[in-house]
């Protein structure tokens, strides 16, 4: 095994979308030296990136992917579960969307232990990793930040999408210019990180500029095998690159590998519930039962439509470009739930349908993360647990009938040949849809809360407000794996803004994390 000589001080596990933030944030400090892991490639020239990188119009779902999977539902099947292997992470592959949550998220996390991650605390984050083209001057937004957000205007729209929102407003939804406007609610434009046709990750918004930095180094196709942890402290990181096995030293190391890689990693390392390490062969060092637990997501049910005429379909249209967020009937939950038009399916094969799904974004079950094995290259198993719990169930059996509505109302309804699902020779009384439910809700793919954060003495809580680990001392961890519950919103944009905060505590209070 080879070792590197050189003591860093900040090692970063993932580029993705947070950790890019924190090493590009972090090596602003030029008195700090800054490396940064990626499992994936990197691709340092921009105007050499590949065109499923660049390409918003849809996801990049295998040249540049884990090929990781998860288990929705007890009764369902396992499905794949996307998510970005190179510089830029899932920002570099996703939709593009750029949703916040509601300011009641983060408040929420506030009252859980958390008060530095209140509204008020987090709003500037926000405001600074975003450029918003058209609400910039917002006293909410931001206009000179790395990530560039966007709006489809109503004649950019494909025919679907315009039904959709003509729909919307007959079925009595406001308007709303700006999903995040932190008080609006409605159908609109969805806003996106793009450019044009060009997607804005992490990468792109925030390692291209930092690049020219001497202190930050990129080490790309590098897999974590493990945390090298010596007397409850992280003392550097064993990891391969190209089948070669070295360790890597550091002051510090931020784990920042996602909600499923995080806990995956910290378990392999033998930090994480005894009897599972124990029983696949894996030394423990220390015993933290909620590594991994707390698995929240948004579970989803899609319409599916067939349309009368399939020239309206174009698999290089944009797949999304609208929005609607609203509450459900006697929710304490503001927004809750969302319907979103897809503008096309998909699923495969004949490109003659697209799909109006139905999301609920305040939700109340968890799942778990495990290991499969103790094998770096073997992919973490993810058990979701959709709608087991009743308030989930029955607010998304709610959202999917206003989803079905949409489909008998025009304009929507008059580019509809068929509703393909569900299936409307069955009775959609609520024992059916609860069935359709408890077997095939999906994933939104926004998954975290997996090592999540806390005050002292919560038995929940892997990390302190400041992402600090609390039985690892050096460990911080800064991705989506430390949110207390899931936002109201797609999770890339509160990712990038996890990033921000982090990276400016490592800048400007390196005391704290012992730099």
């Amino acid at each position: 095994m080879a070792n590197d000589s050189e003591l860093h001080d900040i090692i970063v596990i993932g580029a993705g979308s947070a950790g890019a933030v924190v090493a590009a944030r972090a090596s602003e400090d030029h008195r700090r030296s800054v490396l940064l892991i990626e499992a994936g490639p990197d691709y340092a020239d921009t105007g050499a990136t590949p065109f499923d990188l660049v390409n918003s119009h849809n996801n990049s779902y295998t040249d540049h992917d884990w090929g990781f999977s998860y288990q929705p539902t007890a009764k369902g099947a396992s499905r794949p579960f996307p998510r970005g292997r190179v510089t830029g992470g899932s920002s570099a592959v996703n939709t593009t969307i750029a949703l916040r949550g509601m300011p009641e998220d983060y408040d929420g996390w506030a009252e859980r232990g958390c008060p530095a991650w209140s509204w008020e605390s987090v709003l500037p984050a926000f405001k600074r990793l975003e450029r918003d083209l058209e609400f910039g001057d917002r006293p909410y937004h931001g206009d000179a930040g790395p990530i560039t957000i966007s709006r489809y205007r109503t004649d950019e729209m494909t025919l679907a999408h315009q039904a959709f929102i003509d729909a919307a407003y007959t079925l009595g939804y406001p308007d709303c210019p700006d999903a995040n406007d932190p008080w609006s609610w409605g159908v609109g434009p969805h806003p996106m990180n793009k450019i044009g046709r060009a997607r804005i990750s992490t990468a792109v918004g925030y390692l291209a500029p930092a690049r020219i930095r001497p202190n930050l180094q990129i080490r790309p196709n590098t897999v974590t095998r493990r945390l090298l942890i010596e007397d409850g402290r992280v003392t550097g990181v064993e990891v391969e690159t190209d089948g070669e096995v070295s360790v890597l030293r550091s002051r510090i190391v931020v784990l920042a590998a996602g909600a499923l890689q995080s806990p995956a990693i910290l378990m392999r390392s033998g930090a994480g519930p005894r009897a599972e390490l124990e029983s696949l062969g894996i030394e423990v060092s220390r015993d933290i039962p909620a590594v991994g637990a707390n698995l929240s997501d948004h579970p989803a049910l899609a319409v599916l439509c067939r349309v009368k005429d399939p020239a309206i379909l174009d698999a290089d249209q944009p797949i999304v470009q609208s929005i609607l967020r609203y509450t459900a009937p006697g929710s304490e939950y503001r927004n809750d739930l969302q319907i979103e038009q897809f503008s096309f399916s998909p699923r495969g094969g004949p490109l003659d349908c697209f799909a109006v799904a139905a999301v609920l974004e305040q939700a109340h079950g968890t799942g778990r993360v495990r290991l499969n094995s103790a094998d770096p290259h073997d992919g973490p198993v993810t058990e979701q647990h959709f709608c087991e719990d009743v308030r989930d169930r029955e607010r998304l059996r709610a959202c999917f009938r206003d989803a079905l509505a949409f489909t008998k109302q025009e304009p929507l309804a008059g580019l509809i040949d068929e509703v393909v699902f569900p299936d409307h020779s069955r009775p959609l009384d609520d024992d059916t849809l609860d069935e359709l439910l408890l077997k095939l809700s999906a994933s939104g793919f926004h998954p975290c809360g997996t090592l999540r954060m806390g005050p002292p003495g919560d038995p929940g809580a892997v990390v302190d407000e400041r992402g600090r680990s609390f039985a690892v001392e050096g460990l911080v961890v800064a991705d989506a794996s430390i949110m207390p519950t899931v936002p109201r919103a797609n999770t890339n944009l509160t990712s990038i803004m996890i990033g921000e905060m982090i990276g400016e505590w490592l800048r400007v209070h390196p005391g704290g994390y012992g730099l």
